[in-house]
């Protein structure tokens, strides 16, 4: 039996009588690298939050890593680097190892002292995302792609099963972009981690991702990156509710 990370059933979600998510059913496997697409106000901040917790479905069912959500205990198998990252306060008097170390204290308790093992493994988080050099500097020296660096660090610090990154790259310059994706696939390939990221860049996206789920309050979406660039305007202005062009960028 396949390895699923997260399973929804059949789910449904309203704001009062609003209805964001109507019925929606997908997977993501174990080891997938998913590109989570679709227009402003089409349900992927609802879902995201249904996986984390923060919402419970009116309807359907989720599991996560084969267990039912309402069950699932260990929450710090499920990463999660906010948008609102990049906007980080610069004025915020801590190092990128504090900053790091900040993912821990659910798992060790506020007010504890880190021993070795724990130092140790704060340091390897930050090496995996390139910042170790930067390791014991203010974060708020930082610019806006390293930064977000750090904060994928402090998702990592915690070894977790799932990472989602809600639209990591608004904010930052093309170049740290590139870096960005360069970083991603670096850790789909060598940390064994199942990516989940939330983007409008949907040609960058179906040059990185194995897996494309286009989302407007129902799944129109879900398969391979090649079948997704291979669709017509016709069918993405059906997808996204009004006319649109997809840019490819090659990186």
């Amino acid at each position: 039996m396949k390895e699923v990370v997260v399973s929804m059933e059949n789910v449904s979600y309203a704001y009062e009588q609003k209805i964001v998510l109507d019925s929606v059913n997908f997977e993501i496997p174990k080891g997938a690298f998913m590109g989570l697409v679709g227009p402003n106000g089409g349900g992927k901040t609802t879902l995201i939050k249904l996986i984390l917790g923060q919402l419970k479905p009116n309807e359907g069912s989720i599991k996560l890593l084969n267990e039912p959500i309402e069950k699932f205990k260990d929450r710090n198998k499920i990463g999660f680097v906010s948008q609102k990252a990049n906007s980080f306060n610069k004025g915020f008097p801590a190092t990128v190892f504090e900053v790091v170390s900040t993912g821990l204290t659910a798992k060790i308790g506020y007010f504890k002292f880190f021993n070795k093992k724990h130092k140790e493994k704060i340091l390897h988080a930050i090496e995996q995302v390139g910042m170790l050099e930067y390791a014991y500097e203010n974060i708020g020296n930082l610019s806006g792609g390293q930064q977000q660096r750090v904060f994928i660090a402090r998702a990592l610090v915690n070894d977790p099963r799932l990472l989602i990154l809600d639209e990591p790259t608004v904010g930052v310059d093309v170049e740290n972009v590139k870096r960005f994706y360069e970083l991603l696939k670096q850790l789909h390939e060598n940390n064994n981690i199942t990516l989940l990221l939330v983007t409008h860049d949907t040609g960058t996206m179906t040059e990185h991702a194995t897996d494309i789920v286009c989302l407007n309050k129902t799944l129109h979406f879900h398969g391979r990156p090649a079948d997704f660039s291979s669709l017509n305007e016709e069918d993405f202005s059906r997808f996204y509710g009004h006319p649109v062009n997809i840019v490819v960028h090659n990186h």
